[in-house]
């Protein structure tokens, strides 16, 4: 099957930070890739390696068959993105700045930025040094998205957008794999990601964690949640793997995987339990458990990405 993109054992180091370490992931095509974790974790850096923005320590890249190391411009000329901070002539008009980038690829693409931009509700004659955080966002999406790439590789795209342009944004996602094309894409909305995405990749520290469907990473993770009686110590054994665990009073809460039904049905009958329940955990109950595993937070819980410890001369490249 055809590889959209591919980082094969990359690793990459800014001075005494380990930014990425030893990162194998690719996607076929048709797909939504979901790159998350928290800032520092390696996202952005990530996806400038794709791009050919900054070459790896170790390991290789490769986008639409094309080395990033060696074709970093044929892949960008190729590819539709969205940095995490839009760099535009400010002096240009948006209508200015369609027509500008319509100039490096075919004759639809100006049209169709044009299309665009009334979806976005953007004024194509105003001058995008006016125009707030959330409307430079929307123009960076419809310069991207314009001339329909292959592959979109977009990082924190929905950023500044107001809820509902947000939620529109992301179900267009889902359209643009419908069309074989992919759609590579950090972001912070987790439980807005869930909704579109294909595959879900976890990055913590460098490192990644996860790598698989979204299907099949809900369908093995179940949270078990033991009542236990007064002065019970913790259990010693669940069946499944153990992702994250958390005790609070009388309760121990726990994230496990691969876990079959007739394990719980077990767990559930045994006598030296007051409570035994099971629920299947959310996309950011998932990520909460894989980047905190003494974290686990309950049905409806929220989660707010914090800063992570990260070197200052590294953080803006991280």
């Amino acid at each position: 099957m055809k590889t959209m993109f591919r980082l094969n054992q990359v690793t990459k180091r800014f001075g005494r930070t380990l930014a990425l370490d030893d990162v194998s992931l690719e996607a076929p095509p048709g797909t939504v890739v979901a790159l998350l974790g928290e800032n520092g974790a390696g996202k952005t850096t990530s996806l400038k390696i794709l791009l050919g923005l900054c070459d790896p320590d170790r390991g290789e890249a490769e986008v639409l068959g094309l080395s990033s190391r060696r074709q970093g411009r044929e892949i960008r000329r190729r590819v539709g993105y969205v940095p995490d901070r839009p760099q535009m002539y400010g002096w240009m008009t948006v209508d200015e700045a369609g027509w500008f980038a319509a100039g490096f690829h075919g004759p639809n693409t100006y049209s169709q930025f044009c299309k665009l931009v009334a979806r976005f509700e953007l004024s194509p004659n105003q001058k995008l040094k006016t125009l707030s955080k959330g409307q430079l966002a929307k123009v960076s999406l419809a310069v991207s998205m314009a001339h329909e790439p292959e592959l979109l590789i977009l990082d924190e795209p929905t950023s500044g957008l107001d809820p509902i342009v947000r939620r529109d944004f992301l179900s267009s996602m889902s359209d643009v794999a419908a069309e074989g094309r992919t759609v590579l894409l950090s972001s912070h909305q987790i439980h807005e990601v869930e909704r579109v995405a294909d595959i879900v990749a976890i990055l913590r520290h460098g490192k990644l964690v996860v790598s698989e469907r979204l299907d099949d990473l809900k369908r093995s993770v179940r949270e078990i949640t033991l009542t236990l009686p007064s002065g019970s110590p913790d259990p010693a054994e669940l069946p499944g793997k153990l992702i994250s665990q958390q005790r609070i009073g009388q309760q121990w809460r726990a994230l496990v995987r691969d876990v079959n039904d007739d394990d719980l049905l077990n767990l559930q009958a045994r006598a030296d339990f007051a409570r035994v329940d099971v629920r299947v955990p959310s996309l950011e109950e998932i990520f909460v458990g894989y980047l905190h595993p003494d974290k686990v937070p309950g049905a409806g819980g929220t989660w707010t990405p914090a800063e992570e410890p990260v070197a200052e001369e590294a953080k803006s490249e991280i």
